[in-house]
């Protein structure tokens, strides 16, 4: 009897290892394209929280941060009162900063600010890229910057535009998170499939 052959998937190093839920978010959102409003909003939360932390730590809290935050509903959060973040903070599983916490609402507040000038989200942040992923052919993890000018730039219109914890780096992570980079490695079975 033949047994079928098992298939084993190249991955970016990072997610690389016996770590089904990293291997999961790499195999099915990281770097690839990502236009919906909410979920763009739901990356840049998380990034923002993961400022100093690791990504695993986040992705472990995903739920709790979309219970916390009504599955980023940016017009509801936008309305939370001090008191609610304060709830947040006292009770749900999200990382417990203070500041992070509240940035979600002063985000999504820029979010409103953003949908209302640009007419969402999306044609925003993809403004940054003229609506096409960056490409790179990076065949080692070493080669992967953690900031560019291009993030430099995005981070800088961010802030101007009201936004926080959107520095160069948490930008260009961001930007991995989405698929405006792509910065799966050559030998990974993700590049050339975004």
């Amino acid at each position: 009897m033949n047994c079928p052959a098992t298939v084993t998937l190249t991955r970016c190093t990072w997610a690389e290892g016996g770590d089904a839920a990293m291997q999961q978010y790499h195999d099915t959102e990281w770097s690839i394209p990502q236009h919906d409003d909410h979920a763009l909003f739901e990356m840049l939360t998380l990034e923002g929280a993961q400022a100093g932390l690791s990504w695993r730590s986040i992705l472990v809290r995903r739920q709790a941060y979309r219970d916390a935050f009504h599955d980023f509903d940016f017009g509801r959060i936008s309305r939370t009162s001090d008191q609610e973040l304060e709830a947040v903070l006292a009770t749900s599983g999200v990382i417990r900063n203070r500041l992070k916490v509240f940035s979600v609402r002063s985000n999504a507040l820029a979010v409103l600010g953003v949908v209302a000038s640009h007419r969402s989200l999306d044609k925003y942040l993809w403004s940054f890229t003229d609506g096409m992923p960056v490409v790179n052919r990076w065949t080692d993890a070493s080669q992967v910057p953690a900031t560019t000018p291009l993030s430099d730039r995005m981070s800088k219109q961010l802030r101007r535009d009201g936004f926080s914890f959107v520095g160069s780096t948490i930008c260009y992570a961001f930007m991995q998170a989405i698929g405006m980079v792509n910065d799966h490695l050559v030998g990974c079975f993700r590049h050339a499939k975004p």
